[in-house]
């Protein structure tokens, strides 16, 4: 696929011309977040994995294809880096959240196995605010058996019932489980529909 890093970025002024819709990509640190957009852009090392939470420090920036960046948003939650460091991540994840004009979705990314943590409430419930509905993707689904994904779905997504969003993408960057259906809603939430 014809994907490539543009910029890092941690304030507005060093973001990218807005020529393109974008779909950010957001989710705690020990989610699967870069393995998630590896698979899904067909690339191993686009996005730094790590097995430490919170390599991802920076707003990313990749270009795909001619019609749409994609953005990883560093991770919440467990990351080993000093409170003053995590308060301003959440500062600057907000303000590109806020005030980009070309950001056409946020992809929330769960670990199936996990239940919802009070960042990914927060972060939800501030989309809905915003009016932008999330994409809830339930990764590392490899992991469970296919009981337990349905078991574990049904449980996510009650817990979160109060939130507004479309049915979760169940997904495994082992497999490449839910590629084909995360595009298919990346697609229909950012892309222009030509009638």
């Amino acid at each position: 696929m014809d994907v490539e890093f543009i910029k890092s970025a941690f304030k507005e002024k060093h973001y990218p011309p807005p020529d393109r819709p974008e779909v950010a990509f957001a989710g705690k640190s020990n989610v699967g977040k870069s393995s998630l957009l590896n698979t899904l852009v067909n690339r191993r090392k686009l996005a730094r994995t790590s097995s430490t939470p919170g390599r991802t420090q920076a707003i990313n920036f990749f270009r795909f294809g001619k019609t749409l960046t994609l953005v990883d948003l560093p991770g919440y939650g467990f990351a080993r880096v000093p409170v003053k460091v995590k308060k301003s991540w959440g500062v600057m994840v907000e303000d590109y959240l806020r005030t980009r004009r070309t950001l056409k979705a946020v992809v929330v990314i769960l670990d199936i196995r996990r239940d919802p943590s009070t960042g990914d409430e927060d972060l939800i419930n501030w989309l809905n605010h915003y009016h932008m509905e999330p994409i809830l993707v339930l990764t590392k689904a490899d992991k469970i058996s296919r009981q337990q994904i349905k078991r574990r779905t049904n449980l996510i997504t009650g817990s979160l019932k109060e939130v507004s969003f479309s049915e979760p993408v169940i997904f495994s960057s082992h497999t490449r489980q839910g590629v084909r259906e995360l595009w298919e809603v990346i697609n229909q939430t950012a892309l222009p529909q030509t009638t």
